[in-house]
């Protein structure tokens, strides 16, 4: 009978969703009775087996974050009176899996798994636990939660270091990379990042994971400036995850690095671009597995923003800036770089205006350069203290006095030599008299 209605369901997935949910909950409603045979009982929790997962696509394909909850919640009540636990864990997980693709989901899914978490330590299920707690890192990673995600971190990190499971270990160790790098620890991130890699050099690597290593390489030294060194780990990533693309790849247990192949590309735009490099981009874009993403808006906007730094036009900068607000502000790490670009552009334009002067009103630069009379003073302040240029801002006549770059004295280099010299033999005379004493 259940094996009809599943035929049934299947058969009109596409074209009657609704039917179709109504079957598979009856597939799943539908008992064993008392004088079945094993046998029966092992092909009935295969067809509810697939009846949740047909269910889950039905939601998937929907939209439907709570009726998508509603699976799991199902799935776990499913698995844990059946035969089959072992599969537990990747039902669970391919039915999370789902929500990927439901937009505005992450609360429903973390909720889901907060239950699921508490449910898999009920049941003892300690691998399912920890997927499941690594799972939910990246939640919290997704909303900033950093403070919540270091601390589960550092409680999967003393179990999984117990088991020795060197493949989530990896994982845990870059989640925990990235959340140091959301919340400005540096060398907290980059010592995350190389026991990450420690742990994977013992393992074979799936190369999603070795990619999402390489990514986040990258990232930590555009992060120290090093965007010679940061292009070529990108170079590699966006390599692997364009063959992995190319042939199927995303069929892998291990999920790809968020944004895929074109994250990486723009990247490697990125690098060249802050290495004043913009003229590069088209023998970039010309790559093997770049030629299709070529037209793509991310690409766009990154040939605009490579452009109007080349010209070292700043209003081309900030129009650039409003038209691809989605694609250069969404990123993280490409909005930190491009507003340090924009920093400096709107420095050498700064430079550029004063540089004839020797008193200029503030107005003017400010008309000039297009921007608020405030944050020119702001900016033309900082200058002078980083001695970018010697002057100082006269606020009583709105001005802006430009001096001579001073010659420095030698008296005073003199002088300090002196006083090391001093220095070097009074630490001398008191290391002999500690000898005598």
């Amino acid at each position: 009978m259940s094996n009809t209605l599943l035929d049934d369901a299947q058969a009109c997935q596409k074209s009657d969703p609704r039917r179709a949910e109504s079957l598979y909950k009856q597939v799943l409603q539908a008992t064993s009775p008392s004088s079945s045979s094993h046998e029966q009982d092992s092909s009935r929790a295969r067809e509810q087996e697939v009846a949740l997962t047909k269910l889950g696509e039905i939601y998937r394909d929907e939209q439907n974050a709570a009726g998508l909850a509603e699976v799991i919640l199902l799935s776990r009540s499913f698995m844990a009176s059946s035969t089959a636990k072992a599969k537990t864990a990747k039902l669970i997980r391919t039915l999370l899996s789902h929500f990927n693709q439901i937009p505005n989901s992450v609360p429903v899914q973390t909720q889901v798994l907060t239950e699921a978490i508490a449910w898999a330590k009920q049941e003892r299920r300690i691998f399912l636990k920890q997927s499941l707690e690594t799972r939910l890192v990246s939640l919290y990673l997704t909303q900033q939660q950093y403070k919540p995600a270091i601390a589960l971190i550092d409680i999967l990190l003393g179990e999984l270091k117990r088991l020795d499971d060197k493949l989530v270990l990896t994982e845990v160790h870059l989640l925990e990379s990235k959340v140091y790098r959301g919340i400005g620890n540096l060398p907290k991130a980059k010592a995350a990042l190389t026991s990450a890699r420690t742990a994977a050099n013992a393992i074979y690597c799936p190369p999603y994971l070795q990619a999402a290593l390489d990514l986040q390489s990258g990232i930590l030294h555009a992060e120290d400036k090093d965007y010679t060194t940061a292009y070529s780990y990108f170079y590699e990533t966006f390599e692997m995850l364009g063959s992995q693309e190319g042939t199927g790849g995303e069929t892998e247990t291990t999920n790809p690095p968020e944004g895929g192949a074109l994250t990486a590309l723009k990247y490697m735009l990125l690098c060249k671009i802050m290495l004043n490099l913009p003229e590069d981009l088209p023998g970039l874009l010309s790559l093997k597995f770049a030629v299709k993403y070529a037209q793509s808006p991310d690409v766009e906007s990154m040939r605009v923003v490579a452009r109007a730094h080349q010209n070292r036009n700043l209003r081309e900068f900030e129009k650039a800036l409003r038209d691809y607000r989605d694609e250069l502000s969404s990123d993280p790490t490409i909005r930190s770089h491009l507003a340090a670009l924009y920093d400096t552009l709107l420095e050498q334009n700064l430079l550029r205006i004063v540089e004839p002067y020797s008193v200029v009103e503030v107005d003017f630069v400010a008309r000039t350069v297009g921007q608020e009379r405030q944050s020119v003073e702001a900016k033309l302040s900082q200058m002078i203290l980083d001695k970018t240029f010697h002057g100082v801002l006269d606020q009583g006549r709105g001005c802006l006095l430009i001096f001579d770059e001073p010659e420095g004295a030698g008296t005073y280099g003199a002088a300090i030599n002196m006083l090391e010299q001093i220095g070097n033999v009074v630490g001398s005379l008191y290391a002999k008299t500690t000898k005598i004493a």
